[in-house]
Order: structure tokens, then sequence, then C-alpha cells
């Protein structure tokens, strides 16, 4: 069950549009191709404005990445709920997974968003744009957590860069297999070669 406060009629309205926007550009980009593709069409295909689009993304690079970015931010704020005293290899594990296991619940759509931002070199350049902020977000929650200076310290950044290399590898191969792998198995293998690393600063 979800601690958030209920989102108002004027929030809920707004996700409807800007779902409906994101499955009418999906089912176009799937079908015609990421460069072929206009927002007119995706506009006309959704029913709404042009106007009504841009207020809700500044491109249709946005519409597709917007699924990603907010698992970014699920990331961050799943790793800041963790116990304090975990190890960092478990919080970092449990704040990624959660996102991940998104991708199986809604696994048709999810599998589509991702196929195109990793197989569209301009969806997969603003995806990398958006993971920067993603790794200075969870660079400050690590050097929060284990009481370290940011700007001092290497390890905060280099735990931070190797839980978002494991992330990124996980949707890479669900998205090579076509769905057919599992993201948590995929999850658990990844973090079973970075766990060494990413716990030493427990020992010291």
């Amino acid at each position: 069950m979800s601690s958030r406060p209920q989102a108002s009629l004027a929030q809920r309205k707004r996700q409807l549009v800007a779902d409906e926007l994101s499955e009418a550009a999906l089912q176009l980009l799937a079908l015609k191709g990421f460069d072929v593709v206009t927002v007119d069409e995706i506009v006309t295909a959704a029913g709404v404005s042009k106007r009504t689009f841009f207020r809700y993304f500044a491109s249709k690079e946005d519409v597709v990445v917007q699924f990603l970015t907010e698992m970014g931010a699920g990331v961050c704020s799943e790793l800041a709920a963790r116990p304090g005293e975990e190890r960092p290899s478990t919080a970092l594990k449990h704040a990624v997974s959660v996102p991940l296991a998104a991708c199986t619940d809604h696994s048709d759509r999810a599998l589509r968003v991702v196929q195109l931002i990793l197989r569209t070199p301009a969806l997969h350049a603003r995806f990398l744009e958006r993971q920067a902020q993603w790794h200075s977000d969870l660079t400050s929650e690590l050097a929060r957590r284990q009481g370290l200076a940011r700007d001092r310290e290497l390890y905060p950044q280099m735990a931070a860069g190797m839980a978002l290399t494991a992330f990124n590898a996980v949707l890479q191969r669900w998205s090579d297999s076509d769905g057919a792998e599992d993201p948590a198995a995929l999850t658990d293998r990844a973090f079973a070669v970075i766990a060494p690393a990413l716990d030493a600063i427990v020992r010291t």
C-alpha cells in the first residue's frame, strides 16, 4: 500500500493526459520508428492539441525517456528509506530492484520503452543525460548514509557509479532477451559481482 497522499483530481487528470500522450507516442514509434514520427502525429493520435503536448513534454524524446526518469527518482528514494545500518550492497540492490520490478509488473509497455531508448541513439543520449542527475543524487545519499564528505571521499561517487552500471547492465540484458530474462535474477547476479567493493567501506 502506498504511503503517498492521495492525488488531487487535477493531478490525476494531468497524469491521465500524460499517460495517453505516452501511449500514443509509443504505439507510433514502435510502428514507424523514432526518427519518422512527428509531434503532430502524436497529438493527433492522442486527441490533444500541440499546445497541450508541450505543456507536458519538451520534446518527443521526453515522452519516451520520462518512464525511465521516474525509475531513477525511485532508486534514490528507495535508498534513502533503507535502514542506516544495512550494508551498502544490500541497500543499493534493494533500491535498484524496486524500480526494475516495475518493469516486470508492466512488462509489455516497459519493454517497448526500454528497447526504444537503448536502440535509438538520440533517446539513449537523452537517457544518459538524465542519469547524470541520478548519479549525483545517489552520491549525496551514499555520503550521508556513511557519514562521508561527498567532495573529499571517492567512495560515494564510485559506489553510485557501480550501482548504476549494474542497473544499466540489467536493463540491457532484459532488452536484448526481449523480456525473457528475469530482471530480479539479473540484479542478483550483477550485485554478486560488485558487492565486495561496495561493502569494503564497512570493513575499514
